[in-house]
């Protein structure tokens, strides 16, 4: 009876266009999302579950279509995502988690510090997660439609989250973009990467620092992390430096920038460990300049964005730095 009446409301609503904004067309498209939950194999008792108070979120389509564009350099952005309370606050919480911290940090070969650093960056060490229920977000957003197949897939997973009976579906909260716990993991970030790192059998990256460590390792693990590396360095480039040489694709020896005229930042010789490194000018020649190592690389898969790997480099290193 559910799946005759779900598949009559996806035929219904098919001829319609899923980037209507009109929000009164909002319960029929949540049915066929339902339906198609049901088709791809969830549980009819998690979609009751799941989507029993689901709500259109305005705030989600505004914040979608409002981004604020606004001209920022890393002088004016490193102050405020990585301000002193914040790496107080997290040398504070690595000392608080040493042991598991470091406990983990072995098990998958990435180096605590950075574990702190991107709590830290994502959510303030916990501290703000997002209060949005994941499923209405979801289904805003692939209502909202301009990308409706991208946020529909994510939709799916988070309901095989709910259905493998690791989270309620009132307490799967996240971001208006459906990003999700003290990780920020989307769905699929957390079908991929999320592990059971307490052993309960759930995995919990809401509440459980465990799960919410051992996830954020794993993560980097997978991804190619070395912890026989950092993640880069600030430096000084010679007069008349070529930026036709800077760029991610563009990586020489440390001994090769040494030679172009590359320096560490206060003026002295690069390291003799003879890596490979990329020139990074995020603000252009005229602004902060840094060394790319491997793990640079890294980061930009859990961020796409050169600022980003920058805070949570700088965190990591004051966090090792003691302040």
């Amino acid at each position: 009876m559910l799946l005759a009446t779900l598949l009559a409301a996806l035929a219904l609503f098919s001829s319609s266009p899923a980037q209507a904004n009109d929000a009164e067309g909002f319960p029929a498209y949540v049915e066929t999302l339902k339906a198609e939950a049901l088709a791809h194999g969830i549980s009819a008792e998690t979609i009751e579950r799941a989507f029993e108070d689901v709500s259109f979120y305005e705030r989600a389509v505004t914040a979608d279509r409002n981004q604020p564009e606004f001209t920022i350099t890393l002088d004016t952005y490193l102050p405020r995502a990585v301000p002193d309370w914040k790496v107080r606050q997290g040398i504070e919480k690595y000392n608080e988690h040493r042991e598991l911290l470091e406990r983990i940090g072995a098990e998958y070969g990435v180096q605590p510090r950075f574990i702190v650093a991107l709590w830290g960056i994502e959510t303030n060490y916990g501290g703000y997660t997002g209060n949005f229920r994941v499923i209405s977000s979801l289904s805003t957003m692939a209502f909202e439609g301009r990308r409706e197949e991208f946020f529909k897939r994510q939709l799916m997973q988070a309901l095989e989250i709910i259905d493998a009976g690791h989270i309620e579906p009132e307490q799967m909260r996240g971001s208006w973009a459906g990003a999700m716990g003290q990780t920020q993991f989307m769905p699929s970030s957390f079908l991929a990467y999320a592990v059971d790192g307490d052993g309960d059998g759930k995995i919990d990256i809401w509440n459980s620092y465990a799960d919410v460590f051992s996830s954020a390792a794993n993560y980097l693990a997978n991804v190619g992390w070395d912890d026989t590396k950092t993640w880069g360095r600030q430096v000084q480039l010679p007069n008349g430096f070529d930026v036709e040489l800077a760029g991610l694709s563009s990586k020489k020896r440390l001994s090769e920038w040494q030679d172009l005229g590359v320096r560490r930042y206060d003026g002295s010789d690069l390291p003799t460990r003879d890596i490979p490194a990329s020139v990074i000018i995020p603000d252009g020649i005229d602004g902060r300049a840094f060394l790319a190592y491997h793990n640079w690389d890294v980061l930009m898969r859990w961020n796409r964005s050169n600022y980003f790997v920058v805070v949570v480099g700088h965190l990591a290193d004051r966090i090792q730095m003691g302040g």
